[in-house]
């Protein structure tokens, strides 16, 4: 079954069409181009010349627009920030966690097409597909276009640049800085281990002057690692802001 008629079900006379315009502001050009970004490489899709067909180009390409528009805005709204700077803010706006959170608020995960079930995805699927329909958008009309739609999905709505100063791109690089300021030691534990979720197959552990601080699943090794991070530092949280206003002072 189409994905076109797919969404005819859930929403009567409301064509696919019209459900991408509701989203991207504008009647799609080339509709192929976005029956693509809903397409998952599980389904297998070949065409004529023998090319997969599913999202994974568009994603790559989304991701480097996205980029690039991101770091346009920070250069003119950013004056003062050097080089430095500049990239540390743009990471915090592109990461996946940030994207993952506009796909969800735009609903694309519904429209994906998949022979798997969705929910082994994990929260990453959501973010993929948004750069993918950056991808698409750019390909459809262009990057001028595209650059008012990422301003008007993604900047106005979620970027308050004062907000994002504070904002903690890595957990673990953070803890980690702090451990070996403080004489601490530590280790990070990562090992193979499914439980109930079939989705979270790796657990992390922390240990902190030997004592076990924080335990955590994620679906792989790096994601565990962070996440277990970021409890660990919810723990320690009052002392590492203690810690950098006595350094901001000095």
């Amino acid at each position: 079954m189409g994905l076109i008629s797919l969404l005819g079900k859930s929403k009567p006379n409301h064509s696919f069409k019209q459900t991408i315009a509701d989203i991207i502001g504008y009647p799609p050009k080339n509709l192929i181009l976005f029956e693509r970004v809903f397409t998952h490489r599980s389904l297998e899709k070949v065409g004529e010349d023998g090319r997969k067909i599913n999202y994974e180009r568009l994603e790559f390409l989304g991701d480097a627009v996205l980029g690039t528009i991101i770091g346009n805005y920070l250069f003119s709204q950013m004056p003062d920030a050097d080089e430095g700077g500049l990239t540390q803010m743009r990471s915090k706006i592109v990461r996946r966690e940030f994207l993952n959170h506009i796909g969800k608020s735009l609903g694309l995960y519904l429209l994906l097409q998949s022979k798997v079930d969705k929910d082994q995805y994990g929260d990453d699927i959501h973010g993929n597909i948004f750069e993918a329909l950056v991808g698409a958008v750019f390909v459809d009309v262009g990057f001028s276009k595209c650059q008012s739609f990422v301003k008007t999905k993604v900047i106005e709505p979620y970027v308050d640049l004062v907000a994002f100063e504070d904002r903690v791109i890595s957990y673990k690089d953070v803890l980690v800085n702090w451990f070996q300021q403080q004489k601490m030691t530590y280790q990070f534990d990562v090992f193979e281990d499914s439980g109930a979720n079939k989705s979270l197959v790796f657990k992390a552990k922390l240990f902190v002057n030997n004592d076990l601080v924080a335990s955590a699943r994620e679906s792989n090794k790096k994601k565990a690692a962070e996440k277990v991070s970021k409890r660990a530092y919810f723990k320690f949280g009052n002392r590492i802001h203690q810690q950098k206003q006595i350094k901001n002072k000095l």
